[in-house]
């Protein structure tokens, strides 16, 4: 068995794409989650991998070769599944903890890799992943603001919109109100 790692490969419909392309391309996929592929295949020629790279990159996405760039995608893997696919993010979670047991490295050593690769700090990709599930919950109008808070494991309504508003410039209810959330909204691997 051969294991792909891929770039962008954040959501669902990700999944179900890149299933169809490696089907399409004769490939067997044994398991597919977001950012990683198992394949039944043990390895791929070089024309394969051509083939399959420029597949990928025409639907967004990326093979990844280097082990730092799949251990940060793993990572960021890691927080969307947390954030956007889970039912609710636990109040208690302590992400350092969580990403140290999920990723079996320390915690100051992936937090300084990420840091010096993306440019911010883990922190401040994961305000960022909760403000874009916020924005989507605000758009889908079916929670509260408490509710959303419980939710994504905030402590109160009030910090919640403290943290919305420093990085979107509204608090929740100006931006459900002026309808601004339509063009705020930003896909998740660009976050």
């Amino acid at each position: 068995m051969l294991t792909l790692h891929i770039k962008n490969m954040v959501c669902n419909r990700c999944v179900m794409v890149v299933r169809q392309e490696l089907e399409r391309q004769g490939l067997h996929p044994q398991k597919i989650s977001l950012g990683e592929v198992v394949l039944e295949e043990n390895e791929l020629s070089d024309a394969q991998q051509d083939k399959l790279d420029a597949a990928l990159v025409s639907h967004g996405f990326e093979r990844i070769d280097d082990r730092k760039a799949r251990l940060i995608e793993t990572v960021k893997n890691k927080i969307i599944q947390q954030i956007h696919h889970t039912n609710k993010v636990d109040l208690k979670l302590n992400w350092s903890t969580y990403l140290a047991e999920e990723m079996h490295y320390e915690y100051n050593y992936l937090s300084n890799l990420f840091s010096s690769v993306e440019g911010i700090t883990l922190e401040q990709y994961i305000i960022r992943q909760k403000i874009e599930r916020v924005k989507e919950l605000l758009f889908y109008d079916e929670l509260s603001l408490s509710e959303i808070a419980d939710k994504l494991g905030y402590s109160s309504v009030a910090h919640l919109s403290a943290q919305f508003k420093k990085i979107t410039g509204f608090t929740p209810s100006e931006m459900k109100k002026s309808r601004e959330i339509e063009r705020n909204r930003k896909p998740l691997d660009s976050v």
